[in-house]
């Protein structure tokens, strides 16, 4: 017996043809195939979902709509991507920052090891120091045994004689350059420049002042230089200019206060100790100013004797040192304008407070 098309179900393939009976038995009259059922997972459907497509078909002459929706795996699939992407967003961020933070420990270990590496190769310049301090007690000799500043003068004049010839064939011939060097060491235009700037503050200033001078030169110079390397990267520069005068940019704030206090303590010292041993003093604890700056006045003089005085000239001429020390002239070497200013600037102090000192007297 065959049975009829509409007694059988199709599994909705798409190449599935409606079955038509073969039977011509009049009694039963011919359907139309049954729908085409498609079997899908439980999951139940949303009707506000827009993924469902809908294709029309004639069933009986009424069409029906049969929607087809994502399946719930591919939307836990993307979900799942989305997730996924950005956990390793996430990690990629967290990789980046921690890279980020151990090349910053690098790049500061780097910077503290070159910062020690560079305090290790400082440059002390011993040699250098220790002639250029032993001029100042040479000079405190000199002055304590009654030497006269004439013969000094002529001493240091026939020694620029000798050097400024032989430097400037050290600078002009190559193979005397470096015959020299290892003889003397690499340059001998500092000690020119020195004994220049002691030579015309000896001409040019009262012996007390010039005495004073040198020893700024000597003493003052080599402690700035000595803290200035010790302790000057732990202070701030100095400002490019102080009261309108240009300061050297390499210059630290403990390099000028060791100038500072070295400069005043010279000119404390030398005042109340050492040059009361000879006459003719510009400034003396007794009897102050003398009368060359106070307009031949006594009374005037001693204004400014006594502690009134010494601390004056003593705060002054730290102030000087420290200042002339840092002063940017270009290419003028310090070694001849620091006893040069130094000088002047007491010289000046001495004419300011005689003039003072006749006023109030």
């Amino acid at each position: 017996m065959t049975l009829p098309a509409n007694d059988a179900f199709s599994l909705g393939l798409a190449h599935d043809q409606p079955r038509r009976s073969t039977s011509r038995t009049p009694s039963l009259p011919r359907r139309s195939s049954s729908p085409k059922i498609s079997f899908s997972s439980p999951t139940p459907p949303s009707s506000t979902s827009n993924n469902a497509v809908f294709s029309p078909q004639l069933v009986n002459g009424m069409s029906v709509k049969r929607g087809h929706k994502r399946k719930a795996s591919a939307r836990s699939g993307s979900q799942q991507l989305r997730q996924n992407g950005e956990a390793m967003i996430e990690e990629l961020v967290e990789d980046v920052d921690s890279r980020i933070a151990h090349e910053r420990k690098l790049s500061h270990g780097s910077s503290l090891d070159k910062r020690k590496t560079v305090k290790k190769q400082i440059d002390w310049e011993i040699p250098r120091k220790t002639l250029h301090s032993s001029i100042g007690f040479f000079t405190i000799y000199l002055y304590t045994s009654q030497g006269n500043p004439q013969t000094v003068i002529i001493a240091l004049s026939s020694a620029l004689a000798v050097l400024v010839p032989i430097d400037i064939l050290r600078l002009k011939y190559p193979t005397f350059e470096r015959a020299f060097e290892k003889c003397v060491g690499k340059s001998s235009n500092g000690v020119i420049w020195y004994i220049l700037g002691a030579n015309i503050a000896l001409i040019a200033f009262p012996l007390d002042i010039a005495v004073v001078s040198i020893l700024i030169l000597s003493w003052a110079d080599t402690a700035a230089s000595t803290f200035g390397r010790l302790w000057g990267s732990l202070t701030p520069p100095l400002p490019a200019r102080l009261l309108g005068l240009p300061l050297a940019p390499r210059k630290s704030l403990a390099g000028f206060i060791a100038a500072t206090v070295t400069g005043a303590a010279i000119a404390a010292g030398f005042w109340t100790y050492l040059a009361p041993m000879r006459e003719s003093l510009t400034w003396s604890w007794d009897a102050g100013l003398s009368t060359t700056f106070s307009n031949t006045s006594i009374e005037g003089g001693k204004v400014f004797s006594g502690f009134p005085g010494l601390a004056v000239v003593t705060v002054w001429a730290g102030l000087v040192s420290g200042v002339a020390e840092a002063l940017d002239l270009g290419s003028v070497d310090d070694n001849l304008s620091l006893p040069i200013i130094a000088g002047g600037c007491l010289w000046g102090l001495f004419k300011v407070i005689g003039w003072l000192g006749d006023m109030l007297s």
